[in-house]
């Protein structure tokens, strides 16, 4: 009669011993004497104690922070350049028995291939072409990571960090870049005006009158405002010259009978 309670208790140990619970986000790969006996989904789960065993793998998206790798660029440039990796598990079976730790290898993977493709392009390239280099490293890495059943959705590159020299130079460069720029847009405003002047001049030595009117005008300008002001300007010739002729014809006149009495 007590081996009977003694029974039950160790069928009931037994059975909570082999009780398991998957998440919705998680798939648990089962081992029996050491073969691989296949994969149980989300929700309670039952394994033989002792002679099963269950790795649980998460399926959720894994954003993984890539160290800062020293890197020289094809034009001899030392840089630190590191990068976020976006990779989940698709056959948790894969990465379990394919590899001892898909994490770790994930991430020492990760980081030899950026240091080794930011060493293949120059340091402009690095720095503008940033869509092009997270393609090519999201596409190497994902292949080599497929055998593990790991998939690397994207790869970005976060932070490159330039020497100080470097720095300085481009900041010269950027510099003599925009001075230059605005030297080019300062002459084609200087071209442009001096063609619009030539242009007004053309069209006022056809116009006499039209000059003068301009010349009147411009007069007017200078001698407005607020406050008052004593303007000196040059009067044009051809505007006294009838006046000067006229006076000279009367002088000759007035000389004449003068000239008839002393005789």
């Amino acid at each position: 009669m007590f081996a009977i309670p003694v029974f039950v208790v160790f069928v009931v140990i037994l059975l909570l011993l082999g009780v398991r619970i998957l998440r919705e986000y998680e798939r648990g790969v089962v081992f029996r004497l050491g073969r691989y006996a296949g994969v149980r989904t989300a929700g309670l789960r039952w394994i033989i104690p002792g002679i099963d065993r269950m790795v649980k793998v998460g399926l959720r998206e894994i954003v993984m922070d890539v160290p800062s790798q020293e890197v020289i660029t094809l034009d001899n440039v030392s840089v630190k350049v590191n990068a976020v990796l976006y990779f989940r598990v698709l056959h948790p079976e894969k990465a379990v028995i394919q590899v001892e730790n898909y994490l770790y290898g994930t991430s020492q993977l990760a980081q030899t291939t950026l240091r080794s493709v930011c060493g293949q392009a120059e340091l402009d390239h690095l720095l503008s072409d940033r869509e092009r280099l997270n393609q090519k490293l999201q596409e190497i890495i994902d292949q080599q990571t497929e055998p593990w059943g790991v998939k690397v959705r994207a790869v970005e590159l976060k932070q490159i960090d330039l020497p100080q020299e470097m720095q300085r130079v481009m900041a010269k460069q950027a510099e003599a870049e925009r001075e230059k720029r605005a030297k080019v847009t300062l002459a084609e405003g200087e071209l442009q005006a001096s063609q619009r002047l030539a242009d007004a001049a053309a069209t006022l030595s056809t116009e006499p009158a039209g000059l003068q009117l301009r010349y009147l005008q411009t007069l007017a300008e200078i001698a407005g405002g607020d406050k008052s002001s004593t303007t000196i300007f040059p009067i044009p010739i051809d505007l006294i010259r009838p006046f000067y002729d006229q006076l000279t014809a009367s002088q000759e006149y007035v000389r004449r009978p003068d000239e008839g009495g002393d005789a």
